[in-house]
């Protein structure tokens, strides 16, 4: 098909649950002329039970979308509509009902429960803040979450100190899943994790999306894991999206040369999952700081494939196959 110049969210429907458009956070530093451009101007779409991986090296700006579409920044331009709803000015308060309906589970689970506060208590607090069931009713709902998390029922009378990382883990899944979200965002949930435990936490997490019908927007550095769980994958490097596409075509058909790179590393065990991954792709260098982003594409300075528009100007995002695109010259009608 031939390319066109388009937007991601081009042909957004009405199955999506989240709608991001243009965002950008810049974040203000000592020198009043300089920022930090954490997220500049990302476009993309979260549909209904639907897994969305935001996958990228550290500081590639995913968890600050994350905290972002949170209301934990206030963004400095762009939408956020959430169900049809623009929810971008909504950062500073926003309702209980919009608080019940988009939930986050953070990446280290030891920092987001209160140590002095019983397991039975952390989970059944929004149960009572929000009115999700009768108070003579709290503590049965809790234990039924303990039950549908796989975590025990003496977990009810502990504190976080006594459980171990994937436990802790499961109680924040658990307490995310008290105001049934329709809009669940992982932050890295399993890194800070045993590889022994994330695969019990990943088999929780896609159970309960299938029961509770919801949508994940997961935040991750892990290529492998994404390829298990995924249904589409957006990769952002220095605060902007290089390429979203169906899983399956993002590994198997990868269009931009930071793509390439990230999934022709990606170790396999097999012969014929070798001979499906693109050639090699080495970077030259290391990423730029957010404050001096790069002129032209923000990747020029580790790309072995670049020309000269690519120093010079900023690449627009062109649909290359059906629901997959591209921020690169390479796929530019224009260049």
């Amino acid at each position: 098909m031939a390319n066109s110049v388009t937007s991601i969210n081009s042909q957004a429907t009405g199955d999506n649950v989240l709608v991001v458009n243009n965002m950008k956070k810049y974040f203000s530093t000592k020198d009043k002329d300089c920022f930090v451009k954490a997220i500049d101007d990302i476009s993309f779409t979260v549909r209904r039970n639907e897994v969305v991986g935001l996958v990228g090296e550290s500081g590639s700006g995913k968890s600050t979308t994350a905290y972002s579409i949170m209301g934990m920044h206030s963004i400095t331009s762009g939408e956020v509509i959430f169900k049809g709803q623009d929810i971008s000015m909504l950062a500073i308060k926003r309702p209980k009902s919009l608080k019940r309906e988009i939930q986050i589970v953070f990446q280290d689970p030891g920092t987001s429960l209160n140590p002095q506060r019983k397991i039975g208590e952390i989970i059944s607090m929004p149960l009572r803040v929000h009115n999700i069931v009768p108070r003579s009713q709290t503590e049965k709902r809790a234990r039924e979450l303990l039950d549908l998390v796989g975590l025990p029922q003496d977990c009810y009378y502990k504190s976080p100190r006594s459980l171990g990382g994937g436990e802790k883990q499961l109680v924040a899944i658990a307490r995310a899943l008290t105001t049934n979200p329709s809009l669940m965002i992982l932050d890295e949930p399993t890194s800070a994790l045993d590889v022994s435990i994330q695969a019990k936490i990943i088999t929780t997490l896609m159970e309960l999306r299938e029961q509770f019908d919801m949508s994940y927007l997961f935040i991750t550095h892990d290529m492998s894991l994404m390829r298990n769980i995924a249904d589409r994958i957006a990769i952002m490097y220095l605060g902007r999206i290089m390429e979203m596409a169906p899983t399956a075509d993002f590994f198997e058909k990868p269009q931009h040369p930071y793509t390439k790179m990230l999934v022709s590393s990606i170790p396999v065990v097999l012969q014929e999952e070798e001979d499906l991954k693109p050639v090699q792709v080495e970077s030259q260098g290391e990423i730029p700081s957010p404050v001096n982003v790069p002129p032209g594409c923000r990747f020029n300075t580790r790309c072995p494939e670049k020309f000269e528009s690519c120093l010079v100007d900023e690449p627009q995002m062109v649909k290359v196959f059906p629901d997959h695109y591209v921020s690169c010259h390479m796929h530019d009608p224009r260049t």
